[in-house]
């Protein structure tokens, strides 16, 4: 997972780009996981630092899309970073995924169509929506709150 101490500057645009313009600018595993639909593995160093992160925004790696609030994450014990709910729900979009012999709701980033996860409903979590967003952290980039003087 990237951290930066500066909010990017917000897409307002759709982001499209070539192949080779995202295997140029993600890593292999990130372009792996946000072209491809791919999964990292659990519990894998993205986790853990999304679990030692405080209070912050999380945005697409890819376009750098506003996609969460620390606000709205949660541990829901699974190793991926789960949030209840997108801060800012116009950046993220659903669809079916039929994919992998189940039917699960795909998470992706309205803005470049990155693959970020899946959101859950009705595990039984005690959170204000009964869901999970269950995201993929090297897809993230987090930004810190600045602390107020």
């Amino acid at each position: 997972m990237e951290t930066s101490n500066d909010k990017p500057a917000q897409p307002t645009e759709k982001v499209e780009k070539t192949d080779a313009e995202w295997k140029a600018q993600l890593t292999p595993e990130q372009y792996r996981v946000a072209r491809k639909s791919g999964t990292e593995a659990a519990n894998g160093k993205a986790y853990k630092q999304f679990k030692a992160q405080g209070a912050g925004t999380y945005f697409c790696v890819g376009c750098n899309a506003e996609l969460f609030s620390s606000k709205e994450k949660f541990d829901a014990r699974c190793g991926w970073p789960s949030f209840y709910d997108p801060s800012n729900a116009k950046n993220v979009t659903t669809k079916n995924d039929i994919s992998a012999g189940m039917v699960r709701t795909e998470v992706n980033c309205a803005k470049c169509d990155a693959h970020l996860g899946h959101v859950f409903k009705g595990e039984g979590f005690n959170t204000p929506t009964d869901k999970r967003f269950c995201i993929n952290g090297i897809v993230l980039k987090f930004v810190p709150d600045k602390e107020k003087k």
